[in-house]
């Protein structure tokens, strides 16, 4: 017996037509949207106010996870550090309160599920809800693929993306009932493109950037729109203990006040994706055009050899920069607008 076959209805066709053009309308809306928005200059740009937010960091004891403490407390945030260096922490406690700060300091091994809930629940229980959640602490071997003992490949991923797992899920419920809440993911231009001697590394950052973007749109399916996601990805950082000694023919390693302060900036104004320096945003796509050739022999020029050589005490190497940063915040009130802060792009706080 022949199976009738159903054409569409005029009905449908003309149904189907109007969902296209309605898609397309709504997408031109977005992107016109989205390009004023990118247009606006920064001081008209709105930054929500974090006064009174407690925020919580990873990797709290030193480098950018610092910086950035220093910077949320002069914003009025209540800020909590996570480290597994205890004595680290303690000392990041120390600066944010000289500065007028509040600071709690927790040591947590990120890498052992268990613990990270136990502190998580900790926190919660003297400190309070987290509003704002800065995935920030990570790893590198600096290794080739086949010299990477397997105890470092597994460190590596449970630090830089597994923990991020852990964190969430202790502090998201919270930021779900109250409908306000933001998820900052650290992850690094290398989770964009492979670089030699970091496949672990790069992989791990790769995984993070899709936890963030899947995070991100699972959300907003769910129709939670107060809770913010931002992923940063920057290229290599200096005075962070991890690769101090990398260096590029012509893109010289980021200061890591220059990074902190684009994080924050992102963070007040609910920016989703975030590429330090900017002008690698327009590289990106290319990746994806170019052939495969080009594209190696491109890396193998720009960064011959990418892993660290040695990671000397990123306390020590950052000690100057926060003691200028907290003389400047000192002479300021916590509650000085962020703004006064990034409008000296290039200069170290």
């Amino acid at each position: 017996m022949a199976t009738e076959k159903h054409s569409p209805s005029g009905n449908q066709i003309v149904i189907t037509v109007i969902e296209v053009i309605g898609f397309l309308l709504y997408s031109l809306a977005l992107i016109v949207t989205a390009i004023y928005k990118a247009c606006l200059p920064s001081a008209y740009q709105h930054r929500k106010n974090i006064n009174g937010k407690i925020s919580l960091i990873t990797g709290g004891g030193g480098g950018l996870g610092r910086l950035l403490a220093l910077r949320l407390a002069r914003l009025g945030s209540t800020v909590v550090l996570w480290d597994v260096n205890e004595k680290a922490v303690e000392e990041t406690v120390g600066l944010v309160k000289g500065v007028g700060g509040k600071a709690y300091g927790y040591k947590c091994d990120l890498a052992d599920k268990e613990d990270v809930y136990r502190v998580a629940k900790k926190t919660q229980e003297e400190v309070g809800d987290v509003s704002v959640l800065i995935n920030n602490a990570g790893v590198v071997s600096g290794h080739t693929l086949l010299n990477t003992p397997d105890h470092l490949i597994k460190r590596t991923f449970d630090v830089n993306v597994v923990a991020h797992f852990w964190t969430v899920k202790a502090f998201l419920p919270k930021m779900i009932e109250k409908d306000n809440g933001h998820i900052i993911t650290i992850a690094s231009l290398a989770g964009h493109i492979g670089v030699p001697k970091l496949v672990d590394y790069c992989s791990s950052k790769y995984a993070a950037i899709g936890f963030d973007e899947s995070l991100k749109i699972e959300l907003e399916n769910q129709g939670i729109k107060g809770v913010k996601t931002t992923v940063v990805c920057p290229y290599f950082i200096q005075q962070t203990g991890m690769f101090e000694e990398v260096n590029s023919k012509f893109f010289p390693r980021l200061k890591a006040n220059d990074v902190a302060d684009r994080t924050i900036d992102a963070l007040l104004k609910d920016e989703h994706i975030v590429i330090v320096p900017g002008y690698f945003r327009w590289c990106l796509p290319l990746k994806l055009w170019l052939p495969w050739s080009v594209l190696s022999h491109f890396i193998s020029y720009m960064l011959p050899d990418a892993a660290p050589q040695h990671q000397p005490n990123p306390i020590v190497q950052i000690k100057e920069s926060e003691d200028s940063l907290s003389q400047k915040i000192t002479n300021n009130s916590l509650s000085a607008s962020i703004s006064q802060n990034l409008d000296t792009k290039g200069k170290d706080l």
